[in-house]
């Protein structure tokens, strides 16, 4: 009787561990709090985690001329996003910050948002969980093009502009196509994440990941 129980716990084990579920993938495994959240180059993603009350010191309003409404960054970062974005704009672009910082609870509400509307796995794979989230670093935005709509900043002018110029500004492609198995999230073309000049150009012209730069 003890062995046939042994048996099923481990056929019950094996049946999970090779579910093709987040939940049981190397993503959210093994969790990291992180001890320097306010590193330039800190890594925030499915297996390192910022504390609940952890907020940069440094916010500040990013310039109205290139952001909608009131948002966040951090000051090195909104400096350089404000000169990027003005540089852009004298050479025709426009890109224009919709999304920056975010504290843990607008993320655990945004993230639960998703998990109810389009269930967990899809939650999983286009939003971070509360404490996951580089925009509570400061140091994240989403950005959107001349055709008004970040979802489809891919196919804007700008898309190929800040590919190619955002990292002489410190800011990164932070979730790349062809990269998912590695960043745990899908291609997000409108997601930019500053980290200075040195580390953004030396990513930049190796074609790495923050996750590859770290591990």
């Amino acid at each position: 009787m003890k062995k046939e129980i042994l048996i099923i716990v481990f056929l019950l084990y094996s049946l999970m561990i090779h579910q093709d579920k987040p939940l049981f993938t190397k993503f959210y495994y093994q969790i990291k709090e992180i001890q320097k959240p306010d590193s330039f180059d800190v890594l925030v993603n499915k297996n390192n985690c910022l504390s609940p009350t952890y907020i940069p010191k440094d916010l500040e309003i990013v310039n109205t001329k290139v952001a909608y409404d009131q948002k966040f960054l951090r000051h090195e970062a909104k400096e350089a996003f404000e000169k990027l974005s003005l540089d852009a704009l004298e050479l025709g672009y426009h890109i224009v910050c919709v999304s920056a910082y975010r504290d843990y609870d607008y993320q655990k509400d945004l993230y639960q948002y998703y998990v109810d509307s389009k269930g967990l796995e899809y939650a999983d794979q286009c939003s971070a969980r509360p404490g996951h989230s580089e925009h509570q670093t400061g140091l994240s935005l989403d950005v959107m093009g001349s055709n008004m709509d970040y979802n489809l900043f891919l196919h804007s002018v700008e898309y190929d502009w800040m590919h190619k110029n955002a990292h002489k500004y410190g800011f990164i492609l932070r979730y790349p196509k062809g990269k998912e198995h590695i960043t745990g999230f899908k291609f997000e073309p409108w997601h930019y994440r500053y980290v200075g000049k040195k580390l953004s150009t030396y990513l930049y012209e190796n074609h790495l990941t923050l996750e590859e730069y770290k591990k």
